[in-house]
């Protein structure tokens, strides 16, 4: 039977915590229940989970256009509150994937797909931040490798105006089911 896999995207201490370099701030702590709850309901079905996270050294190029964040080895790079407490308790689970991405596309040369597609994955939902930037390009990778895509709008969160323009894009571009 085909399998699924949820894809958490870039929920880290930088960018979700009120004090977090480059943070989405209460928007994105606002998912983090209904992320976690997905991410155990996933796992309770036997299903993959798949921690997807910006991993820059500190003398990254990425931050002539953005403020540092997510710095190897740091708290910023920490998963944000009770999804780390959630991650710490289920990272030793062989259904649990930490993948660290250097690009705003989670498939962007860290062979996520390859391990995906051997799992047996045909389908992925995708939550976390931001739905403008690296939910948006992550989606586009997820279909441009040939999986389904799914973004959960109750999961995903942005620091501007554009979530709805991106997740209509996404239905539109990608053939993502939006699920409400």
């Amino acid at each position: 039977m085909p399998k699924e896999a949820l894809l958490i995207v870039d929920m880290s201490e930088d960018f979700v915590a009120d004090n977090g370099t480059l943070t989405v701030g209460k928007p994105g702590q606002v998912i983090v229940p209904y992320i976690k709850q997905l991410a155990t309901e996933f796992l309770s079905k036997g299903n993959i989970v798949v921690v997807s996270m910006d991993a820059h050294q500190p003398d990254d190029p990425h931050f002539e256009l953005w403020p540092p964040h997510n710095v190897v080895n740091t708290k910023g790079q920490q998963l944000y509150g009770d999804l780390d407490t959630w991650f710490q308790e289920n990272k030793d689970h062989e259904q649990v994937i930490y993948s660290p991405k250097t690009n705003y596309n989670a498939f962007f040369q860290t062979g996520l797909a390859d391990e995906l597609r051997e799992s047996g994955v045909e389908k992925v939902h995708i939550v976390g931040v931001t739905t403008d930037i690296c939910v948006f390009l992550t989606t586009g990778g997820a279909d441009a490798e040939g999986f389904k895509t799914t973004v959960h709008k109750k999961g995903v969160a942005t620091f501007t105006d554009l979530g709805e323009t991106m997740l209509n894009h996404m239905e539109r571009c990608f053939h993502t089911e939006i699920i409400e």
